[in-house]
């Protein structure tokens, strides 16, 4: 049987007992000095319906509609934050955890975490502008991770200037395979051209992709993933980079999906108590729930990680969390369990990483835009707050609070039309304002 399963069962049977030591009796209380016991909230036979932690994976997530994807998460979480039943004691060893960089040709340059600082020293020219880095969540052999990190990848590299990832491309056989690869280009020309500049807007950088994910095995490796050490080491790493490659903190980006949100904001604050000095941002796509949380202490992203922190939530209750982390917290559609178009958890958390790739490619940064709001209720009847904002790559780093927008089902999935006047502070704002051109083009 699954111990976690075993635990519950036993603790809520103990529980019962104790709490109701006369058996017939049917007495109720308003007391809150029972609150905590198991059997006040849930049922033993639900538990022991719940599957195993190795029979929980990222296939059988998808098999599940997104609401019984949901439930299931949410049922194994607030099981595992009685009496702490996750440790949070699985660290993949250093040499486990694989990468690579992106190279001007488009070329793989693969490393693990023990050889990256004597990786980066080998490429010209390392730093010389922007680094993102982006830690990779949750296993590639998925085909919704790896076609969302397949995107961003080729996102930065449009904006980076490099060369197509040869081995990345979909089989561009048939017509339709033709035409539906090259969609995403075709709105990047177009938004390019309602913006009135048809001149790229690119720039030179680097690309690091670690491949976390890759290093978790199951369910249960994932919800034990030890985020503080994990952090830690690539923390360590950051120092490196800036201590031996000169590459200076402000350039940095840290952008991490799902658990690797986490371990980006462990990294940042490493990085802070190794050098005194904050990294310039990080990124966090769809951060997930954290099943395993050291005693007595505060893990996970948080605000001040960076100088500047910015959080997406497409699946808050679902993979993801609904918990406020960053300094400005966005949530398309407001929080829910998913976002239009996706079918199960996995998909609604692997947005996240589709969205902020579509804001980086070269005409797209304005693709989401977004009002401040508590709600999504509050935002679609014009209620919203405070200043305009985009989610995505061309975010302010001044905003704070919670920002709700609306998002397409299909790619392109950015509206890319400002954001409507809201009836609250937010309509003293001006507006982004297209060009007369763009403005001629949407009325034919």
């Amino acid at each position: 049987m699954n111990p976690l399963r075993t635990l519950c069962v036993l603790a809520c049977l103990l529980a019962a007992t104790v709490a109701n030591p006369q058996a017939g009796s049917h007495r109720r209380s308003n007391s809150l000095e029972n609150v905590d016991q198991p059997s006040n909230w849930v049922n033993p036979r639900e538990i022991e319906q719940l599957p195993s932690l190795q029979q929980v994976n990222l296939k059988k997530l998808q098999e599940m509609s997104l609401e019984e994807g949901a439930t299931l998460l949410d049922k194994l979480y607030h099981l595992s934050q009685f009496n702490h039943v996750f440790k949070p004691d699985y660290t993949p060893e250093p040499s486990q955890v694989k990468g690579y960089i992106v190279g001007e040709r488009g070329q793989k340059i693969e490393f693990n975490l023990n050889t990256l600082v004597q990786t980066v020293k080998r490429q010209q020219r390392f730093g010389d502008d922007e680094v993102t880095i982006f830690i990779q969540g949750l296993p590639e052999n998925d085909s919704q991770v790896q076609k969302a990190t397949r995107k961003l990848v080729n996102a930065y590299q449009q904006r980076y200037n490099l060369q197509p990832y040869p081995t990345t491309d979909v089989d561009y056989s048939s017509e339709e395979q033709r035409q539906r690869g090259s969609s995403e280009e075709q709105q990047s020309r177009q938004q390019r051209r309602r913006q009135g500049d048809d001149k790229e807007d690119t720039k030179t950088g680097d690309l690091i992709v670690i491949q976390l994910g890759n290093a978790l095995e199951d369910f249960e490796q994932y919800a034990t993933l030890n985020i503080e050490r994990i952090g830690e080491i690539i923390g360590n790493r950051l120092v490196e980079l800036t201590n031996t490659v000169n590459v200076p903190q402000e350039i940095i980006h840290l952008i991490g999906s799902g658990p690797a949100a986490h371990v980006a904001g462990v990294a940042g604050r490493q990085f802070t108590r190794q050098t005194g000095h904050k990294l310039r941002r990080i990124t966090a796509l769809d951060p997930s729930k954290i099943y395993g949380k050291p005693e007595d202490q505060l893990t996970g992203l948080a605000r001040g990680d960076a100088d500047f922190v910015d959080a997406i939530h497409t699946s808050a209750y679902g993979m993801g969390t609904s918990q406020r982390l960053a300094n400005v917290d966005f949530f398309p559609n407001g929080p829910s369990t998913g976002v239009p178009g996706a079918d199960n958890v996995v998909e609604a958390s692997m947005r996240a990483t589709r969205y902020f790739a579509e804001s980086v490619r070269p005409g797209n940064e304005r693709n989401f835009p977004a009002v401040a709001a508590s709600s999504y209720q509050e935002y679609k009847q014009n209620k919203g707050y405070g200043k305009r904002a985009y989610m995505g790559i061309a975010t302010d780093y001044d905003l704070q609070g919670d920002y709700m927008l609306q998002v397409n089902s299909k790619s392109p999935f950015g509206r890319s039309t400002p954001a409507q006047t809201q009836a609250g502070y937010h309509a003293v704002h001006q507006p982004w304002r297209q060009s007369a051109q763009g403005a001629a083009s949407r009325r034919q």
